[in-house]
């Protein structure tokens, strides 16, 4: 799967690189084909998987309970499933955080 994201039948898969234990929730950027999210969760008992897909969940303007992790629950490197009928709007809600992200890099 080249890139970030794919679409698929069943919506869109997110390759997600994961920081936990990070200063603030945060969308970073990219790291490798993937994109890096830095939490503060710790990696102990799920709680950093339970805190990215509640947090993608609300980056992405789905249900959390649309937000799935199909890989990765005991590794940095993630695939995440983001269930929608509309994986057009999903892909536009990532490109404008994404657009953020590099607003910000560049105002440093």
């Amino acid at each position: 799967m080249p890139g970030p994201w794919s679409v698929t039948p069943e919506g869109v898969v997110l390759r997600v690189h994961l920081q936990p234990r990070a200063s603030h929730d945060r969308l970073v950027g990219f790291h490798g084909e993937a994109f890096k999210i830095a939490l503060t969760a710790p990696p102990v008992e799920g709680a950093a998987n339970a805190a990215l897909l509640t947090f993608l969940a609300a980056l992405l303007h789905v249900p959390r309970s649309c937000v799935a992790l199909l890989s990765g629950a005991k590794s940095r490197e993630k695939r995440v499933l983001v269930s929608t009928a509309a994986p057009v709007q999903v892909i536009q809600a990532l490109e404008r955080n994404l657009a953020r992200v590099d607003k910000k890099m560049g105002d440093d």
